[in-house]
């Protein structure tokens, strides 16, 4: 007998692929990444992180169920402390993780390769405010949450449609996921996130997943990438370790990144960070391989530095870029993906800082070969706030992360001899036949970006590149259009998530 959901999860993959497929799925870089380490220096990190786990070791909070998972494998525990033999977690790793691997969307057109030379760039996570220059700074709602995920399903620089775009802090804590997932599934046929706040939150999102897919599709492909943080320094908790379990017993990815402020949850050194930043998330990953060999890993790091002057985080930093380009050449040599960087800004608005620091940081992450980018678009005020001006400005570099990904046209065309001959000494190449036949894709071109005189601009009306974001993200609300779904899964989505939010009386307790 088929399994529940068997054949709806095929027709609920299929209904959107009719949808006009991207441009560009993902980014396949043409460009070789670039490291500021040598081997010999990669090699004092990874012999220093294996002296974290082995001599300082990793506390593992209320989970006696991991704690004996790692014993068994080969580590040894005193109390909550779990000490790894040298080499135990890399071994582990390397035997069964995939170093690349399909997340299926329900488009399939949209299916993006994470791992290799792919960049797939994400929106941002997790803010509880939004800011708007109409509305400010406010408590995010459901209906935000929902536009954010029409916006990035209309952006063709991203690729994914992220996970909790914003807290809906207009639903109860301990139901709210089943509308995010919901919103994800309904308004954009993109690849999404699963819920990692609760183990059962966790098994919600997969049972969703199974609506959407099909039971035996979710449990040999990978439909679900979780964001599974460590607490740093070198503590995980139940909370994050029980998720990672059921998305890994059920083949989904486990993205495991560590969040570290240098100076208050690391030492301040870009080196020692790298180093605790990758025992942590060896701790991680090896835990999902022995739930289940096999399971999708990502290795992430978020790495901010502090300001010794007020103790707030920094964004866009030198030292934070050195990290993010220290930990992509590790998770290559350990051979997994790699997930860092994004638009990441301290400012409260989308200004010139919010512009620095952002295009700092996602220019750093392609250049070092992140494979996913989450925070990529809309992150505002250190991630507590999700800025839509932000996420179209920031959705517009995603653009042209993809043209420089794609390198120098070495072709025929691309070296132009013909135009050269043409045109010779002296004269401008505008009217020239190689011109007239590539001024329409020469050149990236922004909507945003305003390049008319000082004249015309005033003429305008002297808009800044705020308003101008205002006028693109509220005309692309105002035009969306929903993908396809299959009104048979739509309804089974909603019995499921009914009777599930009827099961259990609403708690605003994480």
């Amino acid at each position: 007998m088929p399994r529940p959901g068997r054949e709806g999860g095929r027709r609920g993959r299929t209904a959107g692929s009719t949808t006009e497929a991207p441009a560009q799925a993902f980014i396949t870089r043409k460009i070789p990444p670039y490291e500021i380490l040598s081997d010999a220096d990669l090699q004092i990190i990874e012999y220093n992180a294996d002296t974290i786990l082995e001599e300082i070791g990793i506390d593992i909070k209320d989970d006696p169920d991991a704690i004996a998972t790692f014993v068994a494998a080969g580590a040894s525990a005193d109390g909550e402390r779990v000490r790894f033999p040298r080499g135990m977690c890399r071994e582990i790793i390397q035997k069964s993780a995939p170093s690349m691997f399909t997340q299926h969307a329900r488009n399939p057109a949209r299916n993006v390769v994470i791992g290799g030379n792919n960049t797939v760039l994400v929106p941002a996570y997790g803010s509880p405010f939004v800011y708007s220059r109409e509305g400010g700074r406010r408590y995010a709602s459901i209906e935000d949450f929902r536009n954010f995920v029409k916006l990035a399903y209309m952006c063709e620089g991203l690729h994914h449609s992220g996970g909790t775009l914003c807290e809906p802090m207009d639903l109860p804590v301990n139901k709210r996921h089943y509308d995010m997932l919901y919103s994800h599934i309904k308004y954009s046929d993109k690849p999404f996130m699963g819920s990692v706040t609760a183990p059962e939150r966790a098994q919600d999102s997969v049972d969703m997943a199974k609506i959407v897919f099909g039971h035996d599709f979710v449990e040999e492909n990978c439909v679900l990438v979780n964001l599974i943080n460590a607490n740093s320094p070198m503590t995980f908790d139940s909370t994050m370790l029980g998720a990672l379990k059921v998305y890994a017993r059920h083949n989904q990815a486990a993205m495991v990144s560590p969040f570290v402020v240098a100076g208050a949850m690391s030492p301040v050194t870009s080196a020692a960070v790298a180093a605790q930043s990758l025992a942590e998330g060896l701790c991680g990953m090896t835990l999902a391989q022995l739930t289940r060999p096999g399971a999708p890993v990502i290795y992430g790091n978020f790495v901010s530095s502090m300001s010794m002057q007020s103790g707030a985080p920094t964004f866009g930093s030198p030292e934070a870029s050195m990290v993010i380009n220290v930990g992509a050449a590790l998770a290559r040599r350990l051979g997994v993906p790699f997930r860092s960087a994004g638009g990441f800004t301290a400012s409260k608005v989308p200004d010139a800082q919010a512009a620095y620091e952002a295009a700092n940081t996602l220019q750093q992450g392609l250049i070092a070969g992140v494979n996913f980018m989450l925070h990529t678009a809309g992150w505002l005020e250190g991630g507590l706030a999700m800025g839509y001006e932000k996420f179209v400005m920031d959705a517009d570099q995603a653009n042209m992360l993809a043209v420089y990904a794609n390198g120098v046209d070495m072709s025929e065309n691309g070296q132009a001899l013909d135009a050269l001959r043409e045109v010779g000494p002296g004269q401008h190449f505008l009217g020239c036949a190689h011109t007239q036949a590539n001024f329409k894709s020469a050149f990236y071109r922004s909507k945003i970006a305003d390049n008319n005189s000082y004249e015309e601009w005033l003429e305008d009306g002297a808009l800044t590149a705020e308003v101008r974001a205002e006028k693109l993200y509220k005309s692309m609300l105002a035009t969306y259009q929903p993908p396809e779904l299959d009104p048979e899964i739509d309804e089974r989505l909603i019995s499921f998530m009914t009777a599930k939010k009827t099961s259990f009386p609403d708690s605003n307790v994480a």
